[in-house]
């Protein structure tokens, strides 16, 4: 019962606001009128379609109904009534798509669909359950704290969120919910801290750190410096570390890894460096064996691809202490895989792991002396410091930020539908000087459902036949066969291939210097860091470089084209979004599934500034001690993973 009442809906109609017909523009809208003309039923292909109109003071609206035979019925010529649906433009004239008929005005729940369970039946079955909500979801956070914090009780919230009278009320509900849920998050990581693993000291000079940049092909930057100094003060302790490395694309947090992964050499320990994807981590392997190998570290590689006798020689190394360092993916945390002394552990973008998959890794290093290795988790998508405190639990923080010197800022541009032509123009300019470029598109396939979405297998046959046939033209995607898509990725790396046309895939680790030009396709459909991510693969060199956005203008897509900075590209996602659901399996675990995650950055901060409270003013003992009681309740239940990882 207390699942189906945390079973929270996942947005909420306005049926408040009765629109005019001659006010009407595209989306969703309610309609107040007279039926005008008897309804008319026609079928096709086995569906139906119903259609009507209707009609107020100022004008009149089609309606259609596809697959409600039963509307036939229940709009009598000359009725008054309130529909509610969603208006769309067909042949220049509006109409109203599967309008709903409203008889009580209000804001209207909308559950995720339940498969076997119709919506109707969900509602009525969570109607029936509020009626139980004191007995089903006792208070949980003590009255003082409620009052201070301007928070309503746990059944009034719950109330709200499902059937709320205004919203106001719903604005009340859902603060009440996301700020429980933070809370609960943040004491179960403060609970958790205390339990700090024990980790190998490596006891290094801190001139370590500076032997390691003498012997990099390149001087490091002020912000490189910094972070390694961070790490070898973390490495030096006898407490495992946990850090995260934060960097916006192309800041060198490549280098820090292999920075740290040279000290725990130097103090003779062995590292493992896990990757998402083969490519990603053969790219880390290929860098290492050039800049790490000199200096005399043995390194490995290892995937689900390995070959059966390399994979034994592999093993045998780790086991025996004969390999330095190892570079894989998801297969150095496979069984049989066995570390003589594993020192540090590093995580590249991070946000591709669950926590279970890094604490595994980590797990792998804890032996007979149960002393665990220094974690290092490296993320280029930026994130607002305020949420990353939150989102990583008790990883300490580390911003590199400042690009190398050289790097010139990438130039973005809108690109309408009509402008298409000229930009495929301007790619053939460039390629015809040298240069190669990227097309991203969302889908790998066309889909009937997305019909004004390009698909990459769709737009790769027309280029290569039309715009681009000139031009040597190649296609990947994520499911695309191992070989081939190392094939395609290693023509495009060494310039036998001019333009790469692919999906999300070439999203991390692909890095071609030669490669100016980035084009997404249906920019709307991605998250503004995602496009940040696919504009990073581009200016990687010393030439100008440009990513172009096919999309109608959106302030989302304004943004990009006005700041390059990571950082604020995300914290301005944050605002025109929200931050989501901070736990996610991908990010931490499962612990707060059925809580909301809703608010601004000034509501995190606010949870963060509340816990900080209850820990430090002995006043709130009373408090703290409650609340602690009740996240450990909490988290039994659930099952709690903190991504400290």
């Amino acid at each position: 019962m207390r699942d189906l009442l945390f079973f929270l809906p996942v947005r909420y109609e306005d049926q408040t606001t009765v629109q005019c017909i001659c006010q009407l523009g595209e989306g969703q809208a309610m309609i107040r009128g007279i039926v005008n003309d008897k309804p008319r039923i026609a079928y096709f292909r086995g569906r139906s379609r119903v259609t009507a109109s209707l009609q107020d003071e100022t004008g009149k609206l089609a309606l259609c109904w596809f697959n409600e035979p039963w509307m036939m019925q229940q709009l009598p010529v000359g009725t008054v009534v309130q529909l509610y649906g969603r208006v769309s433009r067909k042949n220049q004239h509006l109409q109203l798509l599967n309008p709903q008929i409203v008889q009580t005005p209000g804001w209207k729940p909308v559950y995720r669909a339940v498969k076997g369970l119709p919506g109707k039946t969900l509602q009525s079955m969570i109607r029936e359950g509020l009626s139980l909500v004191e007995e089903v979801c006792p208070e949980t956070l003590p009255r003082s704290f409620r009052e201070r914090h301007l928070l309503i009780g746990l059944s009034d919230a719950l109330r709200q969120a499902h059937f709320p009278d205004s919203l106001e009320q719903l604005k009340s509900a859902r603060r009440r919910l996301s700020f429980e849920g933070m809370l609960m998050y943040l004491m179960g990581v403060a609970i958790h801290q205390h339990d700090a693993l024990d980790g190998w000291s490596m006891d290094l000079p801190m001139e370590e750190a500076e032997l390691f940049w003498e012997k990099m092909p390149f001087p490091p930057t002020g912000a490189q410096r910094r972070v390694l100094r961070e790490l070898l003060q973390d490495m030096n302790r006898d407490q495992a570390m946990s850090r995260l490395v934060q960097g916006d694309v192309g800041c060198g947090k490549t280098a820090l890894a292999f920075g740290a992964i040279y000290l725990a050499w130097r103090a003779g320990f062995q590292s493992a460096m896990m990757a998402p994807t083969e490519i990603l981590a053969r790219q880390h392997y290929e860098n290492a064996v050039r800049q790490l190998a000199p200096a005399g570290i043995r390194c490995r590689l290892l995937t689900g691809n390995t070959k059966t006798k390399e994979r034994r020689e592999t093993l045998q190394a780790l086991a025996e202490g004969s390999c330095d360092a190892v570079f894989g993916t998801h297969a150095l945390i496979s069984e049989g895989v066995e570390y003589h002394r594993l020192g540090l552990v590093v995580t590249d973008e991070q946000h591709r792991f669950g926590v279970r998959q890094r604490s595994r890794l980590q797990e792998k290093g804890v032996g007979a002396s149960s002393r665990a290795p220094h974690v290092l988790v490296m993320s280029a998508t930026p994130i607002p410091r305020t949420l990353a405190l939150i989102l990583y639990g008790d990883l300490r923080l580390s911003i590199v930020d400042e690009l190398p010197p050289g790097r010139k800022p990438v130039k973005t541009r809108l690109v309408p539908a009509e402008k298409r032509a000229g930009m495929y123009q301007f790619l053939r300019d460039r390629i015809r000087e040298g240069q190669q470029a990227y097309i991203v598109c969302p889908l790998v396939e066309d889909s009937e459902a997305l019909d004004e979405v390009r698909s990459a297998k769709a737009l790769f046959e027309e280029l290569s036949q039309h715009e681009l046939k000139d031009l040597r033209v190649g296609l990947t995607w994520g499911q695309q066969k191992s070989e081939e898509k190392e094939e395609v990725l290693r023509l495009f790396a060494t310039g036998e291939m001019d333009v790469l046309i692919a999906t999300t895939v070439i999203e991390v680790g692909v890095n071609v210097p030669n490669a100016t030009i980035m084009i997404v396709e249906n920019a709307e459909r991605f998250g503004l860091s995602q496009l940040h991510q696919l504009r990073g693969r581009v200016g990687r060199g010393s030439q100008e470089s440009w990513c172009f956005l096919l999309s109608s203008s959106s302030e989302k897509l304004r943004i990009l084209c006005e700041t390059n900075d990571g950082f604020l590209v995300a914290q301005k996602d944050l605002e025109l979004r929200g931050p989501g659901d901070l736990m996610g399996t991908r990010q931490s675990g499962e612990a707060l599934q059925g809580f909301l995650m809703d608010g601004d950055t000034r509501l995190l901060d606010e949870a963060l500034q509340s816990v900080r409270e209850l820990e430090e003013q002995p006043a709130l003992e009373k408090e703290r001690i409650a609340i602690e009681r009740q996240a450990r309740r909490f988290f039994q239940q659930k099952g709690f993973h903190v991504a400290l990882n």
